[in-house]
């Protein structure tokens, strides 16, 4: 009995091809649509239990009511269902012949499978010669909400045709868009179909018709034209790109993205993928010949960067590129080759190829490949990074150092219960570009740098309280290029002379050059805490609330550290977690000095019936017991006393509404170093509303405001008001709006409209600009128009509710340029 489910994977291959192009489903795109199923579930179909590619190992079962007829020619009436692994038909009554291989089945003709299910009013064929049909037939997908139906198919071997289709992902009676097509041919060995007479309503009116177009029934890739986007803006004008794929290989493709631009030209694309064992990658390019927009903005741009001081080096080239790559390459199980390289071909092509803010965020574009090893007490790398201008204000002397090459070693191992060692070690050479406009003085040179820290700790912990003491010495000694070592002396020497009086002389400067400095000291700490908790009750809940008192001493005797560079080194930005390291700098050209204790304490309420945090709050101060005599260019210097308070605080109002914020007071200049507020209310199942406020000391105030609006289950408003109110005249910073968006979403079950209109800045000199978006979307289909639903989602934390458990970047770390190589020139001095 097992052939006469040849017919059956027929619907599911028609069905499957008129979803080919459907977009991938976001999260809550069907929260609309009726629970109720184009094709009801059937109550005797089995569960699935089998994967779909066991099948065909498994027996088939047949039941009925009544067995009559032949041998030959058995009769199968009343109830009779067909069983296979996943598979169920169900018919009313079926009449095989076994000598001529005809069958007949009718009267409500049901199949299900994984995949889908679908009911027919008739279904005959023949197995031997391999033509099945079937009548009037409705179906739907069981992954996704696709269902449509068919006047009848055919299909002999693995050719078949479905003719008078449809398909929708919309409920059957409320059809606000359905795929027509008058037959549809179907290849399943080359997993291809054809369409004739396709036809796109919309409503009740046929808005596209495609007279015949192939397309692809399965997972295969196949060469061909991807959907095009078209835009316009005033930069660009009529923008339209056509991908063209190409299958070169079942582990490799690529991807060719032409795309003409009527104000700049016509710019060459491509993107590139591979997969072998153990790694894969992709190349991604761009090229612009002759960009119509450096030849009409030459003069201008000019005359800007005269007036500004700016680089003429960084002006626009006539010739515009880009070149990525990412990729993996498995060594064994212990090593990976990686690598992340981009190229561009000035500085202003992030500006000029870019649509939103963030496209302005770095002011630098890295290169990175190298070796990574890991194992159970150890990690290691030997890498290289590269440094690329992306900010045209700026001279290449801000960028950070190239580290060509770099190699680390990390051992952390417990050697008893009690006694963990380790050891942290770097070993770089750093280099830089020159800077064409800066004379040789001021040009920056580099050298190379060991640095090695081994270190000792004891873990000692009870049910209630641990106490870490840790000893470490710090080696880091350097060969520098003659040029630097001279820039060294030379700065050292007129230190000198300014505080002591004379004249720079060649035998002072003798006296102070070295071109192998280093520096060797001991560093030790003790960390220690306590845990108390206690059960509470609030709002007749019950909660446990901890008390979470810490201590963290730390003592590095003063080392001389004048002679040694600054390749990658700064202070870090003052934060919670700066209250527990035993140095306040990155990089390991500088160890702070230390004498003193921080004091911290924390408190958290939780729920005790589900092990949510209803509070959490924090409370640390630093306690210096001398100055600390490090410093760096610009810092000012640590003196004996305390550190700015620094509190962070969380609480939840109910289950729907947080508040949140961060807050540093230094008592020793009466100001406030640091504010931030964020809070969060939650409305209905889609809704949301934030808001936050961030202040930080000389380098940013704003506020950021943003909501997605329920007006009813399928009108919602959405917008976002983000501005600053920071100035300072000396860095032309003035107070304004970084990005408004104001819009508003109408959604179905399966039809969505977004109309967004936006103004944001588009450039550093904080010019802004207007664009009006708007998306058309057929759920399960495709859609038209820009992005808008990205762009929110951006915009918005909480558009998609999904996106909330995710950690969002620290605002005001990331603007702090934080970075482990290199200070971000665009940040001022804090401590200024």
């Amino acid at each position: 009995m097992r052939p006469a489910f040849r017919l059956l994977p027929l619907p599911f291959c028609i069905a499957m091809s008129l979803a080919a192009q459907a977009a991938e489903d976001r999260p809550g795109e069907w929260r609309l649509c009726p629970v109720v199923d184009a094709v009801p579930a059937f109550p005797d179909a089995q569960a699935p239990t089998t994967k779909p590619q066991a099948r065909v190992q498994l027996p088939t079962d047949i039941s009925g009511d009544q067995l009559s007829g032949t041998d030959t020619q058995p009769q199968f009436s009343g109830n009779v269902v067909l069983r296979r692994g996943d598979q169920f038909m169900g018919a009313q009554n079926l009449t095989i012949n076994k000598d001529t291989g005809e069958y007949v089945a009718q009267g409500s003709v049901r199949y299900q499978d994984a995949s889908m299910r679908l009911i027919a009013d008739r279904g005959e064929g023949n197995q031997n010669t391999d033509i099945n049909t079937l009548q009037n037939v409705r179906y739907q997908l069981m992954s996704r909400r696709g269902n449509g139906g068919a006047d009848h198919i055919r299909m002999q071997g693995t050719q078949g045709a479905l003719f008078g289709s449809s398909y929708s992902t919309c409920p059957p009676d409320q059809r606000d868009w359905e795929l027509r097509a008058q037959e549809i041919d179907v290849d399943t060995e080359k997993g291809l179909g054809v369409a004739h007479n396709a036809t796109l309503h919309v409503g009740r009116f046929p808005v596209l018709y495609v007279p015949w177009f192939e397309f692809p029934i399965d997972n295969r890739r196949r060469t061909g034209l991807l959907y095009p986007s078209v835009t316009m803006s005033g930069r660009n004008g009529f923008d339209w790109r056509q991908p063209i794929y190409l299958n070169l290989a079942p582990n490799y493709d690529a991807t060719l993205m032409p795309r003409y631009m009527s104000d700049r030209g016509m710019q060459l694309g491509g993107e590139f993928r591979y997969l072998v064992p153990g790694g894969a990658g992709i190349f991604q390019a761009e090229y612009l010949p002759g960009d119509k927009l450096t030849s009409s903005r030459r003069a201008d741009e000019l005359t800007e960067f005269l007036q500004n001081g700016y680089p003429l080096d960084n002006r626009r080239g006539d010739n515009r590129g880009l070149f990525h790559f990412v990729g993996h390459q498995d060594i064994n199980s212990t090593w990976q080759a990686r690598a992340n390289i981009t190229w561009i071909s000035d500085a202003r092509y992030f500006e000029d190829f870019s649509n939103h803010i963030y496209g302005l965020s770095p002011y630098s574009s890295g290169s990175a490949i190298g070796l990574y090893g890991t194992g159970d007490t150890w990690n290691a790398s030997v890498s290289a990074d590269y440094q690329l201008l992306a900010d045209y204000t700026l001279s290449r002397s801000v960028l950070p150092y190239n580290r060509l090459p770099r190699a680390t070693f990390h051992w952390d191992q417990p050697l008893q219960p009690w006694l963990h060692a380790g050891v942290d070690t770097e070993a770089v050479r750093f280099q830089h570009d020159r800077a064409s406009e800066l004379p040789a003085s001021l040009q920056k040179y580099g050298g190379s740098r060991l640095d090695l820290k081994p270190w000792l700790s004891l873990p000692l912990q009870g049910a209630s309280w641990y106490v870490t003491p840790t000893l470490a010495w710090r080696y880091t000694g350097y060969q520098l290029s003659s040029e630097l070592a001279d820039q060294v002396a030379a700065q050292r020497a007129q230190d000198f002379v300014t505080v002591n009086g004379g004249s720079v002389t060649p035998e002072l400067l003798a006296r102070f050059r070295n071109s192998t400095p280093s520096r060797n000291l001991p560093i030790g700490s003790i960390d220690a805490g306590l845990f108390f908790d206690r059960e509470t009750s609030m709002g007749g809940k019950s909660f446990l609330q901890t008390l979470e008192p810490r201590l963290f001493y730390l003592r590095a005797p003063y080392r001389n550290q004048d002679d040694l560079p600054l390749f990658d080194t700064r202070p870090l930005t003052f934060s919670w977690g700066q209250l527990f390291r035993d140095n306040r700098y990155t990089g390991a050209d500088r160890q702070t000095d230390a004498n003193q204790l921080t004091m911290a304490l924390t408190t958290r309420l939780i729920r005790q019936s589900d092990g949510r945090e209803k509070l959490s709050a924090s409370i640390g101060q630093i306690r210096y017991f001398e100055d600390s005599r490090i410093t760096v260019p610009g810092e000012t210097p640590v003196e004996q006393g305390k550190s700015a308070w620094v509190v962070d605080a969380n609480y939840a109002v109910n289950d729907r509404w947080t508040i949140g914020g961060s807050y540093q007071w230094d008592p020793k200049f009466r100001r406030q170093d640091l504010a931030s507020l964020h809070t969060r209310y939650l409305m209905g199942d889609d809704g949301v509303i934030n808001f936050g406020y961030r202040y930080r000391r000389n380098l940013l105030e704003q506020v950021d405001l943003s909501f997605l609006y329920p007006i009813t289950p399928a009108w919602s408003l959405v917008g976002r008001y983000y501005y600053s109110l920071y100035s300072d005249p000396t860095r032309n910073l003035h107070p304004g709006l970084l990005e408004g968006i104001a819009g508003v979403q109408w959604d179905s079950c399966c039809v969505a409209m977004r109309l967004v209109g936006r103004r944001y800045i588009h450039n550093r000199e904080g010019q802004l600009d207007n664009a009006i978006e708007f998306q058309f979307e057929l759920k399960g289909l495709g859609s038209a128009g820009p992005d808008t639903e990205s762009r929110l989602r951006h915009a918005i934390l909480g558009y998609y509710r999904e996106d909330l458990y995710l950690v969002p970047p620290n605002d005001v770390d990331r603007a702090a340029g934080n970075d482990s190589n290199g200070v971000d020139p665009t940040v001022p001095n804090l401590d200024e």
